[in-house]
Order: structure tokens, then sequence, then C-alpha cells
């Protein structure tokens, strides 16, 4: 058994901790707010993120981020992609070893471009990285506690470290493969969260399921098409990361991305809707992100533009389907 950090009590970070906990590893959350460590601690749940959920009494928290990284050598980094650098930096005077990050946010840091492994690997120094393994499939944190079966992948170019993160979380209902296409596996779980976003608009504005099956499978084309610009594996999008994420993340009530579309599409402004959903949706910062890997990749992708003029331009979410519509006619398959 390991001793396992996980930096960040949101839903997810809450749910893996409880898999790790329930796998027998001694497992220490760690959480900025001193309030909801206690309420781990004490009442054994994080009623806020995991409504009417029971933790198990072995998993533990603490809002002392030195106390969290020297608990264990491996540390998973559960924050939204915005607070990466600021608690990297936080972290760093505390760490004197070599240590496993496993990181299981989705998205792309705006201006930078950066993917969430490579602003790790940019915001600490080589001598405290071990390895950094990606953690990400379809998973809703709301079934993962509730033992509904699960797959996942665990992603890093050295097959070892992912096999380690593998072992630490498998079980009877979180199945976990592995994977040594990094810069596939994270694109696509970043991704889906803008066409997440975009389906969840087309509900909201009335449309149907011809609707979410053409903005699921356009929405891959093109995901893919700049996936595999960057390096990734063709393959890899047709996969959990992929196709697999997208049809979670698109089609359930569990995804903020989602709802934050639905909201949208139903009228709601972007700055009402974050405020609603109450937590973050990766999605927004991420379609900015993806509209500029676009453009410096040449690379079209029409449905990210459409979302990029709705959430930055204020376009009409009705203008902007009208005109992927009513674009010049193409072939479906495209060479990538």
């Amino acid at each position: 058994m390991e001793n396992v950090t996980v930096l960040g009590a949101g839903s997810w970070g809450t749910a893996l901790a409880q898999v790790l906990a329930e796998n027998g590893h001694h497992t220490l959350v760690w959480t900025h707010r001193e309030e909801q460590a206690n309420e781990i601690n004490t009442q054994h749940t994080n009623h806020k993120y995991l409504p009417d959920i029971a933790l198990s009494k072995e998993l533990t928290a603490t809002s002392n981020l030195e106390e969290a990284v020297l608990f264990s050598n491996i540390i998973v980094v559960a924050v939204p992609t915005k607070a990466i650098r600021e608690v990297c930096s936080s972290m760093e005077s505390f760490l004197n070893n070599k240590k496993l990050f496993v990181h299981v946010s989705k998205g792309i840091e705006p201006d930078s471009l950066m993917r969430i492994s490579q602003m790790l690997a940019e915001s600490l120094s080589p001598e405290i990285v071990k390895d950094i393994v990606v953690l990400s499939g379809p998973s809703h944190a709301e079934e993962v506690v509730l033992h509904h079966p699960t797959t996942i992948t665990a992603a890093c170019t050295n097959l070892d470290a992912a096999e380690e993160v593998q072992d630490l979380f498998m079980n009877h209902y979180f199945r976990v493969y592995t994977n040594d296409d990094v810069v596939g596996v994270e694109l696509g779980g970043a991704l889906k969260n803008v066409i997440a976003l975009a389906a969840g608009i087309s509900d909201g504005l009335g449309y149907g399921d011809n609707a979410k099956a053409a903005l699921i499978t356009r929405g891959l084309a093109e995901i893919t098409r700049l996936g595999v610009k960057m390096g990734g594996n063709p393959f890899t999008f047709g996969g959990l990361t992929g196709m697999g994420d997208l049809i979670a993340t698109c089609t359930s009530v569990h995804s903020r991305n989602w709802r934050a579309g639905n909201m949208l599409g139903k009228g709601m402004k972007l700055a009402e809707v974050l405020d609603n959903i109450g937590m973050v949706v990766e999605g927004v910062r991420t379609t900015k992100a993806a509209y500029q890997l676009s453009q410096e990749y040449d690379v079209p992708m029409p449905i990210t533009t459409a979302l990029f003029e709705i959430l930055f331009n204020d376009k009409e979410p009705k203008v902007a389907v009208d005109e992927l519509m009513i674009r010049m006619k193409k072939r479906e398959i495209d060479l990538y």
C-alpha cells in the first residue's frame, strides 16, 4: 500500500481519493479551505461537491499544503487548470526529492497553449519530478463514488510509470488502461469540453438527437485533425480519451460543460452561467486555447470557431448554428 496525496478536493479529486482509500492506500486530500478539510475529517462528507456520499473514514484531509506535499511521493494534481502554476509555485519550496505526479485536470492554457503536463514540467524543477502521468477518460465523479463501472487511461511516455498509476487506481469498478500517447490523451480530454459546451447549446436551443450526433462526430473530426497535426496518434482519438469522453460529456447532465452550454442555448449570458454553475467550467478557457491552436496550426475547426464567437464575441447561438450549416460543401472524410 502507498501513501498518496491528492491536491484538490473538488468532485473529481474527492472521487479519486475515495478510489485510492478504498484500494487500501493511505490517502491525504489537500484543500485550500480549512472548513472543507474539517468536514472531510469529522463528517466524512464533501457535501458541496458530492452530496449524500459517505466518504471512507480512512480518507483524511488537510488545508496545509506543506503537510500534504510531504505526506507522500505520489502527488495527484486535481486542481483547475488556472490554478496549476500557483499551486506548483507554492509547493516547490517543500519538495526535496523526486515524486511521481499524476494530473487529472482537462484543459489547455490560453496564450501559452501548453498542455497540463507541459505546464507541470515548466513549473516544477526537474530534480523533483520522477515522471508525469496523465489520468483521463469518460468518468463522472458522481458515478465513480457509486461504484458504477468506469474505464479510464493512464498515459505517460514511460509506460512503467503509467503501469504504476494503473496499479494504484484499478479495482473491480474502476478499470485503468495504459497509453504512451500523452499528446493525444491530453488533447482529447481537453478539447471534448469544447464540444460538450456546443452540445449543451444545441440542447438549449431545443434541437434533438440529429444535431447532437452531428456535433459529436464532427467535433471528433476536428479534434483529431488538430491532435494529429500536433503529434497525437489518430487511434487515441477513437478511444476512451477521445470518443469515449466525448460521449460521456456531451450527453450527461453531470457534465458542467454541457450544463453551461445548455444555459447559453436558453439565452443566459456567460457571466450569469458561470455564476450559476458555481464551479470551474474548463471548456470556456479551453475554447479560447483551442481557437488559438487552430490558428497556429492552420487546422480548420468550425465548431470550435463558432463556440469562440458565442463565448467571446457575443454571437447569438442560433446565428452560429445557421452559419455552420450553410458553409461551403465538402467531403466528410479528411486526410489528417
